[in-house]
């Protein structure tokens, strides 16, 4: 089945097209894309998707598209798992867009646009947030008055799910454990980067949270931070607004903040080369994410392996040894020759003697969209 992946955002559009009975990754790719400056150059969705489907012509041969599977990041409490796509989901998409204002009303134009552009073609909308809605209440409710939650949506959502989803399932049969009876504490580390709790093969916790802007220390957000300190910044600077600190928070901080730039790679040569700022940034971001495991470790009552995925999960063996340098008491031990080799498939990272195993497992969101796809619309 040749299946069409899309990610809207509010000013771009990237797609993947995938033949899902591909024996290997690169048999499974027939062609990608990225398509930028909507609203400028582009006028609209609409036109980005008809330019996507100009470009496929070669690539395709001929072929038609058999179904799309779309990325849509917020699917609050309504969605917890993925959907075939029509009217009334789009209208509850839509209707969530408070949740996240800079990418659902981005994905609501892209579901309309490729109506448009594959009229009659199935579609299935797979939600970051569904993997996260195992958590139980006690883990996702603020507290909060009540009516924050019942009538604001306030809660604990989590993002990156299906990337911790794809992750969870490929450790499980890596390890050779049941996906039901595993164990284990995911760490999605990228410019954006999450940790997750998984017990018993589902979520149980997550650091992100409302937003994307809590738990971790990121590329250029600032992760958990006393609410206070933004009531405080407002009541005492005249001049700064809730859009400017949004702005400052999301954009402005994190590693970019503190070592003055958000590329992981940079940061950990300037810190190699001596700068001080640098290593605070990282010592910083490293302590976060080490807490964050040691927490959810006693959370699924002993986890049985640490995964690192994403950009810098997967790419940074510096990175890595930061943080697995902090869990000796966990009985945790990386197997440093083993850390500093590359490679494009899960792997082992860990000593013999290590408490538990890390690995290393590529995450492949779209793979993981491609699949769901498929299985929802076959059944």
């Amino acid at each position: 089945m040749l299946v069409l992946v899309i990610n809207c955002g509010s000013s771009s559009v990237k797609y993947q097209v995938r033949d899902t009975e591909g024996a290997t990754e690169d048999a499974q790719v027939i062609a990608k894309g990225l398509i930028e400056n909507i609203g400028t150059k582009i006028p609209n969705h609409t036109a980005a998707l008809e330019l996507m489907a100009k470009d496929l012509e070669e690539p395709l041969h001929g072929k038609t598209i058999d179904a799309i599977g779309h990325r849509i990041v917020h699917g609050g409490d309504v969605f917890s798992q993925p959907v075939i796509i029509d009217e009334s989901v789009i209208e509850k998409i839509d209707e969530l867009s408070p949740l996240a204002p800079l990418h659902n009303p981005a994905h609501v134009q892209g579901l309309k646009a490729a109506t448009a552009t594959y009229p009659g073609v199935p579609q299935v909308a797979v939600f970051d947030t569904a993997f996260h809605a195992t958590m139980p209440e006690h883990v996702f409710r603020y507290a909060v008055p009540e009516n924050f939650y019942t009538d604001y949506g306030v809660r604990r959502y989590g993002f990156h799910g299906t990337s911790h989803d794809y992750v969870t399932g490929i450790a499980a049969d890596f390890l050779g454990i049941e996906r039901s009876e595993f164990n284990a504490v995911v760490a999605h580390l990228g410019n954006g980067a999450s940790i997750t709790a998984i017990e018993d093969g589902k979520c149980l916790d997550t650091s992100m949270g409302y937003t994307p802007l809590a738990g971790l220390v990121m590329g250029t957000r600032s992760g958990d931070i006393d609410p206070s300190v933004l009531t405080s910044v407002l009541m005492q600077d005249s001049t700064m607004t809730t859009e400017r600190l949004d702005t400052i928070l999301n954009k402005e901080s994190g590693l970019l903040a503190i070592a003055g730039n958000n590329d992981m790679r940079t940061v950990v040569d300037a810190m190699e080369a001596g700068d001080e700022r640098a290593k605070l940034a990282l010592d910083m971001t490293s302590y976060r994410v080490a807490k964050y495991i040691g927490g959810y470790n006693v959370a699924v009552g002993g986890a049985q392996a640490l995964i690192f995925t994403a950009g810098i999960g997967e790419n940074s063996h510096q990175f890595r040894t930061l943080v697995t340098d902090r869990l000796g008491a966990l009985g945790i031990k990386i197997d440093e020759e083993a850390n500093k080799v590359r490679g494009d498939h899960a792997r082992i990272i860990s000593t013999e003697d290590s408490a538990i195993p890390i690995l290393v497992v590529p995450t492949n969101e779209e793979k993981a969209i491609a699949e769901a796809t498929v299985e929802l619309v076959a059944a």
